[in-house]
């Protein structure tokens, strides 16, 4: 997969994959995104980022495709939408859940169930899941729930969805902070959506 870099890169000698000295940000962040001319795989899944997304203003391009070479275009597509049934996220863009695709893809030992429970879908929506409705999608998913196949594709999202830059932008994850000293002065209190705790609440830590 070709990795393309979303913000220039960091001055010699900077450790790219750190958080900032003062505020806990992230200087620079790798986007997993393909470019075209190198995809020569069986299925290609390809969109692109809304301008309104915290994204846009960090990527070289809004386009973005991902590279499958055992799942086809249609088993991808399939994928994506069952991840957001799954998982819900307006924020988060379909190169993230492309992702999930991607890994479901490159494992060898799902894909004869993957295949097989993309099928069932498909039939069970009437001829196409990608089209149903999003209620019909969603009891679509219930009804196969604890099978090997939603077992398989839910596990997968954990990680797909969750572990990469991309997520970690939009929800405003700064990364590791263990190595240089824990959370406690970097980013403890970054959080915006929570009330400041009282002092009371919130004793000095030594």
């Amino acid at each position: 997969m070709r990795v393309i870099p979303i913000a220039p890169s960091a001055q010699p000698g900077a450790d790219a994959a750190s958080c900032n000295e003062e505020d806990g940000r992230v200087p620079k962040l790798d986007l997993p995104l393909v470019r075209r001319d190198f995809l020569k795989g069986s299925g290609l899944l390809t969109g692109a980022i809304a301008t309104s997304s915290v994204l846009a203003t960090l990527a070289p391009s809004s386009a973005w495709a991902v590279e499958l070479k055992q799942l086809t275009t249609g088993e991808g597509k399939t994928l994506i939408a069952m991840g957001r049934v799954l998982f819900p996220h307006k924020k988060l863009p379909d190169a993230v859940y492309a992702l999930l695709a991607k890994d479901l893809d490159g494992n060898a030992g799902a894909l004869p169930v993957v295949r097989d429970g993309i099928a069932a879908l498909d039939k069970a929506a009437g001829g196409s899941f990608i089209k149903a409705t999003a209620t019909k999608k969603l009891a679509l998913v219930k009804a196969i729930e604890g099978s090997p196949f939603f077992n398989t594709v839910r596990g997968q999202c954990i990680t797909s969805l969750y572990n990469n830059d991309m997520a970690f932008t939009v929800f405003g994850y700064p990364g590791a902070s263990w190595e240089k000293g824990g959370y406690l002065t970097r980013g403890f209190q970054d959080l915006k959506w929570l009330r400041p705790p009282t002092a009371e609440a919130s004793p000095p830590a030594w």
